[in-house]
Formats: structure tokens, C-alpha cells, sequence
């Protein structure tokens, strides 16, 4: 119950409330999405970002589609 009352009155500190509701809060989340977008193209783990991976994965599944088609 404390905790839920000291978020409360954190979340009562995001101005707009009465104007925007709870919409006030989705500069919060774009900036969270554009901050993981960043990390995943820019930040690498070992030698490879999450976009290095991703890339790889699509060019293995589609060679695996091609193989078993025949050509």
C-alpha cells in the first residue's frame, strides 16, 4: 500500500493532467521507443548488433525456403 501511494503521487506530477488525461504520458513512452531503437542499430553485444542478427536470420530462412523449393 506505501508503494502504491508514493506512485501515485509521482504519476501526480506529470503536468497535463486535466487537459490530456491519461494520454499526458506518451512523451515518455516515444522517447523510450526511440531510446531502444538507438540501442538496438548503434550498441554492440559481443560483435553483432540486434539488427546484425535479424538480418542474418532473414537471409538463412529465405535460403531455407529456397532450398526446399529446389532452385
Amino acid at each position: 500500500m506505501l508503494v502504491s501511494k508514493r506512485v501515485k503521487r509521482l504519476l501526480r506530477l506529470v503536468p497535463g493532467e486535466r487537459r490530456f488525461g491519461f494520454y499526458r504520458f506518451l512523451p515518455f513512452f516515444f522517447v523510450l521507443g526511440g531510446a531502444m531503437e538507438w540501442f538496438m542499430i548503434n550498441v554492440r553485444i559481443g560483435k553483432e548488433t540486434f539488427y546484425d542478427v535479424y538480418r542474418r536470420k532473414r537471409s538463412e530462412r529465405l535460403y531455407e525456403e529456397r532450398m526446399e523449393k529446389g532452385e
